[in-house]
């Protein structure tokens, strides 16, 4: 899909200008489905650079996740549109299962996004 559409555009402006994490969607991207929760870019980061903080091995790539000093903290600017959508709480679909089970962190390009829906799509934990 090379034009996102305007709709998921314009919930992903929302959940930036509203700092929500509450949003609920399920995307389908090529490959995949993901299902999870909707997080402002700033937020997903820090969580992202916590979790690699935490991690002996991975602790030098949370630098990458830190806010840069002229982007304003992962803020986009009022004219400017989203164009990944971040999920936390978020499970790829792959048959009837959700994985990870605990939930992951998924940065998708709005523009790979071939349908979505409010909500998340339910899966078995079996």
């Amino acid at each position: 899909m090379t034009n996102p559409d305007d709709l998921l555009v314009a919930i992903a402006a929302m959940v930036e200008s509203q700092h929500s994490s509450q949003m609920s969607l399920t995307v389908v991207i090529p490959g995949a489905v993901i299902t999870g929760r909707l997080a402002p870019e700033a937020l997903w980061k820090e969580r992202v650079a916590e979790v690699l903080r935490d991690s002996e091995h991975l602790r030098r790539f949370a630098a990458a996740f830190a806010p840069s000093q002229d982007s304003g903290a992962g803020k986009p600017e009022d004219d400017e549109r989203p164009t990944y959508l971040h999920f936390h709480l978020a499970r790829i679909l792959q048959g009837s299962f959700g994985i990870p089970d605990t939930g992951g962190m998924y940065r998708v390009a709005l523009e790979d996004v071939s349908a979505w829906t409010v909500g998340d799509i339910g899966y078995s934990d079996q």
